[in-house]
């Protein structure tokens, strides 16, 4: 089947060329309207934000293109997994160009239509492409005005934009629409190196809430996901796996499957896999193929893993120093030295990996679940020989990703698939048991903190060394005179793949570090929140800590035994994010019950209050999984949890009865990232809260009731 005739299946029927033309063929083949154009990439090599070698970044990107019906075309690389940003982007262009949000169509990762971007990662897209899409539109804005001023034949200073049209200051009936505007034009303009964009108490969409503009598309299960292609002909593809990572293919027998009615059988050197119009019948045929494989033999399980890590990652880099650690010592009445374990966490994405292909003609057109589109083309060109400009990854809904689909394995497998059977759609999609095996997992770590404070709370000395987490967030915003924190890595650590999990690292590195200041706070009687302000040394994080703290109505009056509080407090994607919780520990049994959670951040400039509600409240309850259930439980290579039956992530009647947010005003300050600054301190919120319900304090998470009952053994 011909990729011309699956048109229908796409989201949007534009006409523009694809990305990386010459300006010559760009505006040859790009219809009428206003377009205006920069190169997205060019800021992100300035930023530091690329893949690309300099000398290969497009000079010359469609961005914004106000059309010839008044509607306008919005262009990005990025994709929408849930976080929002076809609103909230939606939102930025209407703002500065003066249209209503419902006149923007948000054109998202197609690598044929888009601007190259790296990856949808890192809650980066806010923070930088709000403000070129602002930039874009005010340009847009002015290059209309100018056009009306013709028209209208009024001085250009004489016109107001509004609800896409120009109208004369002095006679409001003399105006005109950007459709009548730009009808049989066709202008091509640069974005200005500063345009003038509007000014907070400007804003008439900016910091207004939105609901979702897919929600209903969702609510519905109208939303299309690379699972849900249906395509004439399509088979659903089933691969043979090895028991562990590292397996050793060596032997196969197919004999049996190849008895079953339809089934097509295909190899590909380390690629075995069972192709079938009906995907249940494929899936169950796989268990028909007896393969053997040799496995590795075993160095380390989840409980032996935080010694295994201490003893490898060897390879020291100190991140910050200051002052001298054996004069902090001297200084110090008081030190503490303790070490903090966490596991291995799954992204456990509700969409499994998936992706639908189509291979003719010596090009590729794929719908794929991933972060990464322009990723998953190079990988997929590479893998089949093709040049890139030959992939052609379509826009798709992603369920979820929080860094798990920035890898494209599925995508390759899929597509080599596609290859084999040129002409045939091929739909792969992972089942539970490979989700869990292929995951990149968030790393286990360890991470040994030393540090010593005076009687009246003053912290003097802080040792940070970090095993396997990164650094991620552990630059300080408390005042310590004395202090280094350390970096530790080595080879052959993990078992397998790590990777990017939500703010990576970052919820390892603040469960200690605020665990730590917890247990400063209470050695000389200080209360945790009193603490904090004393020892801070930055107003964001002390405006982050306030608003939480207002909005929670902190005391020093402590509540009822077996009821607790903690505080915790972090810096993610340039957003400083406090969490406080109240949970109830039932000391017979060990089991924690998180009752509320208060999320403070800020965060600058605010586009859609409401996504940004929703971004926190979806951290809190993330972060619930691994504060209080998430583990991987392994034998080295062998993974044993393989589904949601042993891998327990937050169920409903886990969810805090009350989530409540709080945000710093600062809407005239940029704005930076929602998505994952929350979710690093649900863990050490969690700790602290437990500590204070009955004197527990767990230092491995998940803060599981085994864990618990431990803790409260030893103490006694």
């Amino acid at each position: 089947m011909k990729a011309d005739k699956i048109d229908s299946f796409y989201f949007h029927d534009v006409n523009t060329p694809p990305t990386q033309v010459n300006r010559r063929e760009f505006l040859k083949n790009l219809g009428g309207g206003v377009i205006i154009v920069f190169s997205l990439s060019q800021l992100a090599f300035r930023v530091g934000y690329k893949s690309l070698d300099q000398d290969d970044i497009p000079q010359f990107n469609a961005f914004l293109r106000v059309k010839e019906d008044g509607r306008v075309e919005c262009y990005s690389g990025k994709i929408e997994m849930g976080q929002g940003i076809n609103t909230s982007l939606a939102q930025a262009l209407a703002d500065e160009l003066e249209v209503d949000i419902s006149q923007v169509d948000m054109i998202l990762g197609d690598t044929n239509l888009c601007p190259h971007d790296d990856g949808t990662w890192g809650s980066l897209t806010t923070r930088f492409h709000e403000p070129l899409i602002r930039a874009a539109a005010a340009e847009a804005r002015e290059v209309l005005k100018k056009l009306a001023s013709e028209k209208l034949e009024v001085p250009v200073d004489q016109l107001n934009a509004s609800n896409g049209k120009i109208t004369y200051k002095n006679d409001s009936s003399k105006s005109i629409s950007y459709a009548e505007l730009t009808n049989g034009q066709k202008i091509i303009q640069s974005v200005s190196e500063k345009p003038e964009l509007k000014k907070s108490d400007e804003f008439n969409v900016i910091g207004k809430s939105f609901h979702r503009r897919d929600a209903v598309e969702k609510v519905t299960g109208k939303a299309l996901y690379s699972a849900d292609m249906r395509l004439p002909g399509m088979l659903y593809a089933a691969i043979i796996r090895p028991d562990a990572h590292g397996s050793k293919l060596l032997s196969v027998d197919t004999s049996a499957a190849e008895k079953i009615e339809g089934i097509q059988i295909k190899k590909d050197d380390d690629l075995i896999a069972i192709l079938h119009e009906n995907p249940e019948t494929a899936e169950r045929t796989r268990f028909l193929v007896k393969a053997e494989w040799e496995k590795l033999p075993s160095k380390a399980d989840n409980e032996s893993i935080f010694e295994h890590i201490k003893k490898t990652a060897t390879n020291r880099r100190v991140r910050y120093e200051g002052g001298d650690l054996e004069t902090g010592k001297n200084e110090s009445e008081l030190t503490f030295e303790h070490e903090y374990h966490d596991g291995y966490k799954a992204h456990a994405s509700i969409e499994p990996h998936s992706a639908t292909a189509i291979y003719e003609d010596g090009k590729i057109t794929m719908w794929a679940s991933s972060q990464t589109p322009f990723g998953t083309r190079q990988e997929v060109a590479e893998k089949l020989g093709i040049p890139k400009e030959d992939v052609h990854i379509k826009q798709i809904f992603l369920g979820g990703g929080f860094g798990g689909k920035i890898y494209n394995r599925q995508a390759v497998e899929a597509a080599r698939l596609a290859k084999m059977v040129e002409g045939t759609p091929i739909q792969l999609m992972w089942n539970r048991s490979e989700e869990f095996m292929y995951d990149m997992f968030r790393p286990a770590a360890v991470i040994k903190v030393n540090s010593g404070i005076t009687k009246n709370g003053a912290i003097k000395l802080w040792d940070f060394d970090i095993y396997c987490a990164g650094d991620r967030g552990t630059e300080l915003f408390y005042e310590v005179p004395n202090h280094r924190t350390t970096n530790l890595n080595g080879q052959d650590v993990h078992p397998f793949g790590t990777g990017a999990w939500r703010a990576p690292g970052n919820s390892t590195n603040t469960f200690a570090r605020e665990s730590h200041i917890d247990i400063m706070a209470h050695s000389v009687g200080m209360d945790p929140l009193e603490f904090r302000l004393k020892n801070m040394n930055n107003q964001r994080a002390i405006n982050s800590l306030k608003v939480a703290a207002d909005k929670f109505g902190w005391t020093k009056e402590k509540p009822p035994k077996g009821t607790g509080r903690g505080i915790a407090v972090g810096f993610d994607a340039g957003t400083f994010a406090t969490i406080i919780v109240e949970v109830d520990v039932n000391t017979q049994n060990g089991e924690v019950k998180v009752k509320r959670a208060v999320v403070g951040q800020d965060m600058g400039q605010i586009v859609n209050p409401q996504g940004a509600i929703i971004q926190a409240e979806g951290c809190v309850n993330m972060g619930l999984g691994y504060s209080l259930m998430e583990d991987i439980e392994f034998d080295w290579g062998e993974v044993k949890t393989n589904n949601f039956s042993n891998y327990q992530i937050p169920l409903f009647s886990d969810i805090p009865e009350v989530i409540e947010t709080a945000f710093v005003d600062a809407m005239d300050e940029p704005p930076q990232g929602g998505g994952e600054p929350a979710i690093i301190c649900m863990g050490g919120a969690v700790a602290n809260a437990v500590f204070e319900a009955c004197g527990a304090r767990v230092f491995r998470l998940p803060v599981t009731p085994e864990r618990v009952l431990a803790a409260l053994k030893e103490k006694g």
